[in-house]
């Protein structure tokens, strides 16, 4: 059985009420990591998007590489896909629902943190050798290199950065450790930064490891809009209203019967 977390000693005066002193107290690295920072990554995020949809629509897009070589890619992609997803829908889960609503739901605290490390555990390898899978393939055919950027070299770099750093905060603190409650920390001050109202204190007393994993996440956000990650944002549903496109023969005999007299083609 996991033991559940308690409150580190610095967020006390936060539990009890005494917030605003304990801002006051957050020096100006705190305020900048976990005030700015986000302000910028979140002001790139939108504003890279705007400019990119804007002047770069034709780039916009994954640059697939499928015709080059596709029996790693059958086995890397699904990997990534899927276990990146339900990354996203954990993280969704745990930072933005307060922790009293899935109480209110009658969803205990230790079935909820051991369904979210084991479900996050799983989801983190597989999307791990996902894109080690893919980046395996990258390096290694020859026409795939070739039309590998730098551009996409350092999207992989920040992606790989946070994916190992997630996977290790969650090892580390929940599995190894003696378990770490993010949902009295971290979860409020993220939601804090959407409201803004965003607290350093609670980001001062997270684990060193956590403090990486988001601060690589606000890094992969910020370069996010000037990479191929932009496709995940996009759903083709042009294609549902879109006309059929007809292909016509360049065959000199057009049809399946030949020409009638007087209309052969010159």
């Amino acid at each position: 059985m996991i033991p559940p977390a308690t409150t580190p000693g610095p967020l006390r005066a936060l539990a009890a009420g005494t917030a605003d002193a304990a801002v006051g107290e957050s020096g100006a690295p705190e305020i900048f990591l976990w005030v700015v920072l986000p302000y910028i990554a979140l002001t790139m995020f939108v504003a890279g998007h705007v400019w990119r949809y804007r002047y770069d629509k034709f780039g916009w897009t994954t640059r697939s590489s499928q015709l080059h070589e596709s029996r790693l890619l059958r086995i890397g992609s699904p990997l990534f896909h899927f276990g990146i997803l339900v990354v996203l829908i954990g993280h969704i889960g745990g930072l933005v629902i307060p922790k009293s609503w899935t109480e209110a739901a009658g969803i205990s605290e230790h079935t909820y943190h051991v369904t979210a490390v084991v479900l996050g555990t799983i989801a983190g390898i597989s999307t791990l050798a996902g894109i080690a899978i893919l980046v395996y393939r990258r390096r290694t055919v020859g026409p795939v290199f070739l039309a590998t950027t730098r551009n996409d070299k350092f999207m992989y770099l920040l992606l790989v950065l946070a994916i190992v750093l997630g996977l290790v905060a969650t090892v580390a603190a929940n599995v190894v450790g003696g378990g770490y409650d993010y949902r009295t920390t971290i979860s409020p001050w993220f939601r804090g930064i959407f409201f803004f109202q965003p607290d350093p204190a609670l980001m001062a007393g997270a684990p060193v490891l956590f403090q990486l994993h988001a601060l690589s996440a606000l890094a992969l956000f910020a370069a996010w809009p000037f990479t191929r990650l932009v496709h995940m944002l996009t759903a083709p549903l042009g294609y549902l209203t879109r006309p059929y496109i007809v292909y016509r023969s360049r065959d000199v005999q057009l049809g399946s019967r030949g020409p009638r007299r007087g209309w052969e083609r010159v």
